[in-house]
């Protein structure tokens, strides 16, 4: 009797870790994004004249909350953090499954290399095979703004 007991909690436990095998192969993204650090990419890099730009407004408060409000809230077609979740960490309110996961704001080693100019070029171009949308509706202050808000993230 003892060896049929042992024998069934042995299998029992074997079944919930291969449960928790497939929901992690099933769903990978929401459980890794926020310990990315840092993502690779071969994001196409921006044209000459876009990755020697610098942003031209001041990282001061008024600037920074307008970021805040294009990125929780108004951004067109979506709100940035619907994808890049609403701490910048890449998690997903959205539920979708992304690959590659969306960008990790909160990784420093992630988002110091890469320049303002870059960053502009594909808030306004949006990222070629991944699920990065497009922004042309955005004025160029807006995007200037929103980038110093995506850089509060990795201090």
């Amino acid at each position: 009797m003892k060896g049929i007991v042992e024998n069934q909690a042995y299998q029992r436990s074997m079944q919930f870790l291969l449960i928790g095998w497939l929901m992690f192969m099933v769903t990978p993204g929401p459980l890794l994004a926020a310990g990315n650090c840092p993502q690779y990419r071969s994001t196409p890099t921006a044209p000459e004249e876009f990755l020697d730009l610098k942003n031209p407004l001041a990282p001061e408060e008024k600037n920074l909350k307008a970021g805040e409000l294009i990125y929780q809230l108004q951004g067109q077609p979506i709100a940035c953090k619907t994808c890049h979740g609403e701490n910048g960490d890449g998690r997903a309110e959205s539920g979708y499954d992304f690959n590659p996961l969306p960008r990790n704001f909160t990784c420093a080693e992630t988002m110091k290399p890469l320049p303002d100019g870059q960053l502009f070029w594909i808030i306004r171009n949006g990222s070629p095979h991944t699920r990065m949308y497009a922004f042309p509706s955005l004025t160029d202050k807006q995007v200037w703004q929103l980038i110093h808000y995506l850089r509060q993230f990795s201090k």
